[in-house]
């Protein structure tokens, strides 16, 4: 009997590392995420390594690895790379096959996403200002001596919105510094945080026909406010997967298969990723 192949993505993201093991049937057995640090191609050798060894697995039982995200050519051991559009709109539309729209909430980016049968039509990103970002989100939090974690939750309990009126991250900051010096309450100040972070994402995804079913991903996805704000603007429910971190990295490993059959028709061998690298790594 054949031995199982197994699949694998890694989503090298501007804040956190992400990977996903596949098996040959495309169930996500194993996922694992670090925080990205300054070290790119050791912390994705330690990611993966760990999840191979929550999955039982070495390094000969991979088939194939996609790597993903904007740190993807720092992954040495990868057969190739693919954008995270292309990963976010295959990851989408394994846990939501009916998917329409994904916006993907990162710490330094955020995409909107049309797909069609699983694939990617038509997107638009922002990547070049902190608003409607995880960064925009942190700041404020940092800002208001709060931990991020905690900033849907106090938001929720908010009796009056405040409106924040500067989309610029450093503007913001001194507006809600004002705010606070007013006496506002801390809930409303958030709950115009929240507001002021959808308002700028559904602007972004506008320039789309935004098609239902609407999926949330990315760790902004987590923030219960965030999700009922940009419910509220879109008109329409908003999907959320239960861990919605790692729709770029189970991407990745669902595509990896596809990928092992286009390098296989064209001839082309797989590259030998049991190297030299990643095998230092396991053996110490």
């Amino acid at each position: 009997m054949a031995a199982r192949k197994y699949y694998a993505g890694i989503d090298l993201g501007s804040t956190m590392t992400k990977a996903a093991i596949a098996d040959e049937e495309g169930n996500i057995i194993v996922k694992v995420a670090g925080p990205t640090g300054a070290e790119h191609r050791r912390l994705a050798n330690l990611v993966m390594l760990q999840a191979f060894k929550e999955a039982g697995l070495t390094l000969n039982d991979i088939g194939y690895v996609v790597a993903t995200g904007y740190g993807r050519v720092n992954v040495p051991f990868a057969d190739c790379q693919i954008t995270e559009l292309t990963c976010h709109a295959r990851g989408v539309s394994h846990l939501f096959p009916a998917a329409g729209t994904a916006i993907d909430i990162g710490g330094q980016d955020a995409k909107g996403l049309t797909i069609s049968s699983g694939r990617l039509v038509d997107f638009v990103m922002n990547d070049r200002c902190a608003a409607g970002t995880g960064r925009f989100l942190e700041m404020m939090a940092t800002t208001l001596g709060i931990r991020l974690e905690e900033m849907g939750e106090i938001s929720l309990a908010a009796r009056e919105k405040v409106e924040i009126s500067n989309t610029c991250t450093v503007f913001a900051q001194s507006e809600i510094v004002a705010l606070l010096s007013q006496g506002r309450p801390l809930p409303d100040i958030l709950a115009g945080v929240h507001d002021a972070i959808a308002s700028r994402v559904v602007r972004m995804v506008s320039s789309l026909k935004v098609r239902p079913d609407v999926v949330l991903t990315g760790g902004v996805a987590l923030n219960r406010a965030v999700v009922a704000a940009i419910t509220e603007k879109l008109g329409c429910p908003v999907l959320v997967p239960e861990e919605p971190l790692f729709t770029g990295a189970n991407g990745a490993a669902l595509l990896a298969p596809e990928m092992a059959r286009r390098a296989a028709s064209k001839g082309e061998p797989v590259r030998e990723r049991h190297l030299a690298e990643l095998r230092l790594y396991e053996e110490s």
